[in-house]
């Protein structure tokens, strides 16, 4: 396990989760659409805006990590480039299925839900799997991953919120929408 080379895989799924925070809003990525139950699919926290921005922001970062730093669980740097996209389009698909999840128990948009905290890295850790050594996925830097991300998500979190970017530490945007 080489934990400089697992932060710096971890980037562009971190970058691509937080930039929503920045740069989301506008037309919901459900189009305000509602399910059986009643309950909108993901939320007025889900654009597509953000959605876009996220993958963006994590493809242009896998693109300079690939040209400064090449990993050594990658065969290639085009498959570094396409895995380090694949990880910021899973992270932007795990962070949306944890609001489809939280609609359907009846969670309350903004309110805690635990796995909010690591689904998007585990959706980037499956999305990445077409394109990365099949050596990565040992016991040891899977668990570094997601508990370095149960540590680094609370505290940018955390860090949004004091720096006026969320109304409170886990999820929401002072322009009156919120962002989960």
């Amino acid at each position: 396990m080489n934990i400089v080379e697992l932060i710096i895989f971890l980037l562009p799924a971190y970058l691509a989760n937080s930039i929503p925070v920045v740069l989301g809003g506008g037309m919901p990525l459900d189009f305000r659409k509602t399910m059986d139950d009643g309950e909108r699919i993901l939320g007025d926290g889900k654009t597509i805006r953000g959605f876009v921005a996220g993958v963006a922001a994590g493809t242009f970062i896998a693109g300079v990590i690939t040209l400064l730093w090449p990993l050594s669980f990658f065969a290639s740097a085009q498959m570094q480039f396409l895995g380090g996209t694949a990880t910021a389009f899973g992270a932007m698909a795990g962070d949306a299925f944890g609001s489809f999840a939280k609609r359907r128990i009846k969670f309350k948009p903004g309110q805690p839900f635990f796995p909010d905290t690591f689904l998007f890295i585990v959706f980037a850790l499956i999305f990445v799997f077409p394109f990365i050594s099949t050596k990565f996925y040992d016991i040891y830097n899977i668990a570094f991953c997601i508990g370095l991300t149960l540590i680094m998500h609370p505290l940018f979190n955390i860090i949004a919120n004091k720096a006026g970017l969320k109304r409170v530490p886990w999820y929401g945007k002072y322009n009156g929408k919120h962002s989960e």
